[in-house]
């Protein structure tokens, strides 16, 4: 019931923006600044190949080479899809805000609920409505009435979900004011230890921006780093690898 009045809410509120100069007072005149600057001109399809070095338990490190895959339409939202090298393994997912489809072998292995959180907001927030966005972002439980101003990095950010500077395991996102982009997001919930994402390494891409380095800590120690390279933006992808029933028919900007 939570849920649904959220939504509600959401999509009743439309994408009000303060006036130009005027601080943001809540988390979605936030969301509503990021979409206002890039309105019709953020990209709607990435790709990079990605360096991604994975903690393992035993304190080893594995590192791994990721093609990303990433566009958005009216139609399907924000799509990303993964695949693992080698490429002629076939192995890969797909995701969504709310889904995901794992690939082995080319061959569709498992479809379960639960997406990837940072989809709405590293694309979606610029290319579709506020309330859309806000209606992806609430089941991660950002309070988006709780702001507060802070610098990060030596950056002006805007926190939404936390008003205490103590509060580092509250669910919360960080904007940062000159490029209205996320640069920290702390995922809480799900009866784990907070996970705590830095966004950085800010480069042009398109008219918009791409964060390149993107490292993942969970109590205190690092467990995922993810190096980008080669990204480009507006270029054609094959609308077959977000099928993921497509099998080797869809075809690879990487092969």
């Amino acid at each position: 019931m939570t849920r649904l009045m959220v939504a509600a809410a959401a999509l009743a509120l439309g994408s009000a923006l303060p006036a130009q100069g005027t601080p943001p007072a809540t988390g979605r005149d936030v969301l509503a600044r990021m979409r206002s600057v890039y309105a019709g001109e953020w990209y709607s399809t990435l790709t990079f190949r990605q360096t991604t070095t994975i903690r393992q338990r035993d304190g080893r490190d594995t590192v791994q080479t990721w093609y990303e895959t990433l566009r958005h339409t009216p139609e399907h939202g924000t799509q990303l899809r993964i695949d693992v090298a080698p490429l002629t393994a076939g192995n890969a997912s797909i995701s969504t805000w709310d889904s995901t489809w794992v690939l082995r072998a080319d061959t569709l292995a498992a479809a379960r609920a639960g997406g990837n959180p940072f989809l709405a907001l590293i694309e979606g927030v610029y290319r579709q409505p506020v309330g859309e966005t806000i209606r992806q972002l609430a089941p991660l439980g950002f309070a988006l009435d709780k702001l507060r101003s802070a610098e990060w990095n030596g950056h002006a950010v805007w926190i939404v979900g936390a008003t205490d500077p103590a509060d580092t395991t509250s669910a919360q996102f960080w904007v940062e004011d000159k490029h209205h982009m996320v640069v920290r997001i702390i995922l809480a919930g799900g009866g784990r230890a907070p996970l705590d994402i830095h966004l950085s390494g800010l480069e042009r891409c398109g008219a918009g921006w791409l964060a390149t380095k993107v490292e993942m800590f969970q109590s205190g120690a690092r467990r995922q780093l993810e190096e980008y390279h080669d990204w480009k933006c507006d270029v054609p992808v094959d609308a077959q690898l977000f099928n993921p029933s497509a099998g080797k028919t869809a075809k690879h900007w990487a092969r």
